[in-house]
């Protein structure tokens, strides 16, 4: 699908504006884009377009005048798919529309209100909750550790996005077991000290932001009717991670209106234990008798061999709980949309060491194959298994990032770049140098970064030297990619701004490097070839997964990370912890029926480990520059999309016209019949048989058989024409 540039959004073109808007969707995305008013469910499986086209219903809204940009609220869950969502709107038009978290909406207006609400100033946010559990604990005369902390400070988050207070807690917390390995009276007892402490110095949390802006809202209707004038419009992203508190902050914003649409994949539901709840999502349609629904189930993001073995996992779950509505026992099938790509590789190793020196070892192929090293992942479970990844991947000579380690608007070099980056930035606003084309932001980039050491090449060690050239190779490539999307306007000064907005969010750019990453932190991203290890009982599922509902919840997650594949997956895990040890583990339940025969024998248990060698395919080439093909479209069409065209457009239109009128008659969608690529590789092949027909990529033997004599006649006619 053809992404919409600002320069494509400007007058002077057949289109209307809102046409442009629409055009490159698909189906549902582009009923989900058109479809302006009243409630509105978006049901949206891994990889099926949401984020595009929630942003293009905005971007529609507002061009056609249905929307006021300042009127309209869309919320989602992270900083980084805020900042995200703000930079497609940008890129669409509709730059002014607000897209923020829940927090950070709530926190806007609690600054706003508070004087003539409350009175006085806003109380200190705080950050971080670690020390003063630590001190509630004490206070209570209780021993912790780092992990006890970190640990109660989970079940206070819980506690207060459930809407529990220390007096509710000990009733509504039966069955979470012992947080922090407390009773629930005595965690009852630290939650009312963690209070305590947070009124003797005038601190608010997180949860606080949330609960007060509910509070406000709830008794004073001055202030109340003041938001609801405000925000018209509200979009939700994620909405099967809300938790009831946001879900009460949203109907108070609402105030009964039903200008509302949410967007989420309950089969993506992974963080209950933070209070979320796929039910809102789940119960929408009760709420709202009169909401329309919309499923997106087209995946463009991974080969049909992913989609496959992540639809198969979905498919063997056993719904836990409460069946109140027959979507939760129901998920979404995805449909692939791309190219088929290799199998998914099942790996059993003799242990820890072995697998992470073999999953090395694939990457290794993958990179020498043509592979970026940022277009690969190893997910894991539980942080704790990093260690081992990390040193196989050094041993390897293989640059990696951890996820969740120094923050990358925090190293010295992308600070140091950033500094220099905005001096450079004023002497250009002060010289004589209008006339100057927007097209140098990218050399003006690389100069500047250059004299602190950037250059093109990358530096033939790894270790601090390949970490800085990589921080600042990222710089560079953000450049190049927002000269692109931003069009010719975009200068050096914007530049700095956009990095200035990410840096308060934490939204990144892409660094050259493996990413090293828990499951849970990988949610919302994606990579061309995804590693899953450690996948046997106890890790997967976690060991304290001890409920139906828990157990659930485990291979909702393995989904999640299936899903962050693009072409190339591996699934691995060990017979022991240690080299030598004992081969007591199992490879995980879930994997069950999913693996070939072959892997589950035991026989091999105490032998060498079994690898199924990670060989990848080597890259597909543009048959007119030679350049590497990135995307599935371009690969099945064997042009890259910078090189021009080779077929006529008459031919393509026929074969429009041909797959319209079947689509019709056999009431199939059209991309059914043959998507758009696999036209394009046809008109462009001119193929003149049979044979010629099935050598383009898409055209199987089934719809060969079905569509070929009609396809080849269509040929033909043109030829003649």
């Amino acid at each position: 699908m053809a992404e919409i540039s600002q320069q494509d959004l400007r007058p002077g073109t057949e289109l209307s504006l809102e046409e442009r808007v629409l055009s490159g969707l698909d189906e549902e995305q582009r009923l989900v884009a058109s479809t302006l008013t009243g409630p509105l469910c978006v049901l949206a499986g891994a990889g099926t377009g949401k984020t595009r086209a929630i942003t293009h219903r905005i971007a529609y809204g507002v061009h056609s005048g249905v929307y006021q940009p300042q009127r309209l609220l869309a919320v989602t869950f992270t900083a980084r798919a805020a900042a995200e969502m703000r930079s497609r709107l940008r890129d669409l038009g509709v730059g002014s529309v607000q897209a923020r978290t829940f927090h950070a909406a709530a926190l806007r207006q609690l600054q706003f209100f508070w004087p003539q609400a409350i009175g006085g100033e806003l109380p200190q946010l705080l950050e971080h909750k670690a020390a003063i559990i630590a001190e509630s604990a004490r206070r209570l005369r209780l021993s912790t550790d780092r992990a006890t902390v970190r640990d109660l400070a989970a079940e206070v988050e819980w506690a207060k996005v459930s809407m529990l207070t220390p007096e509710t807690y000990l009733e509504h917390a039966q069955g979470r077991g012992t947080p922090g390995g407390f009773d629930l009276l005595t965690m009852s007892r630290v939650f009312q000290s963690y209070e305590d402490v947070k009124t003797d110095r005038n601190l608010i949390d997180f949860e606080d932001v949330l609960l007060i802006t509910v509070g406000i809202l709830q008794e004073d209707d001055r202030v109340a009717a003041t938001v609801r004038e405000q925000y018209r419009h509200f979009v939700v992203d994620e909405y099967q991670d809300v938790s009831p508190l946001q879900q009460r902050l949203l109907e108070l914003w609402l105030g009964g209106r039903e200008e509302l649409c949410v967007v989420g994949d309950a089969s993506q539901t992974i963080y209950s234990f933070t209070g979320a709840s796929a039910r809102h999502l789940l119960d929408f349609g009760r709420r709202y008798p009169n909401a329309q629904l919309v499923k997106l189930v087209r995946d463009y993001r991974s080969t049909p061999q992913v989609v496959q073995l992540a639809n198969n996992l979905l498919a063997a779950r056993r719904p836990a709980g409460r069946q109140a509505d027959a979507a939760w026992s129901q998920p979404l099938q995805l449909v692939a949309q791309r190219p088929a790509g290799p199998a998914p590789s099942f790996v059993e190793c003799s242990d820890d060491e072995a697998e992470a020196a073999a999953i090395a070892k694939g990457i290794g192929a993958l990179i020498e194959a043509g592979t970026q090293p940022a277009q690969i992942a190893v997910l894991f479970r539980t942080n704790g298994q990093s260690e081992a990844y990390e040193q196989a991947l050094s041993a390897a000579g293989i640059g990696y990032q951890l996820r969740g380690g120094e923050r990358f608007f925090a190293r010295k070099e992308v600070r140091d770049a950033i500094l220099s980056l905005r001096a450079a930035s004023r002497a250009d606003q002060t010289s004589d140098h209008d006339d100057q084309p927007a097209v140098a932001l990218a050399q003006q980039v690389r100069d500047v970064l250059a004299s602190i050491g950037f250059t093109e090449q990358a530096p033939a060690g790894g270790g601090a030297v390949r970490e800085r050239w990589e921080s600042l190779a990222a710089l560079v490539a953000l450049a190049d990619e927002l000269v692109v999307s931003r069009g010719a306007e975009f200068r050096l000064a914007d530049f700095v701004a956009e990095l200035q907005e990410r840096s308060a969010v934490q939204h990144a750019p892409t660094v050259q490097g493996v990413t090293l990453a828990s499951l849970h932190s990988a949610k919302g991203l994606e990579w061309d070839a995804v590693f899953l290890v450690g996948l046997s009982e106890g890790l997967m599922p976690i060991s304290f997964a001890d409920t139906a509902e828990a157990v659930d919840e485990e291979r909702r997650l393995l989904y999640v990370g299936i899903t962050r594949a693009r072409e190339f997956l591996s699934l691995s895990w060990s017979l022991s912890r240690t080299p030598g040890g004992r081969a007591n583990r199992k490879p995980s339940r879930f994997l069950d029926g999913l693996r070939p025969q072959s892997a589950v024998s035991r026989g091999a248990a105490s032998q060498s480990p079994r690898r199924q060698r990670a060989v990848a395919k080597p890259p597909a080439l543009c048959r007119v520059c030679g350049k590497a093909l990135s995307s599935g479209a371009e690969r099945k069409i064997g042009r890259c999309a910078e090189c021009p065209p080779s077929y006529q457009e008459a031919t393509f239109e026929a074969l429009r016209q041909w797959r319209l009128e079947e689509a019709r008659s056999a009431q199939l969608p059209a991309f059914m019949i043959f998507t758009d690529a696999t036209l394009v590789a046809v008109a462009e092949s001119e193929p003149a048989s049979l044979e010629e027909l099935s050598a383009v990529a898409g055209v199987g033997p089934s719809k060969l058989e079905r569509y070929g004599a009609a396809v080849l006649q269509v040929m033909s006619d043109q030829q003649q024409a």
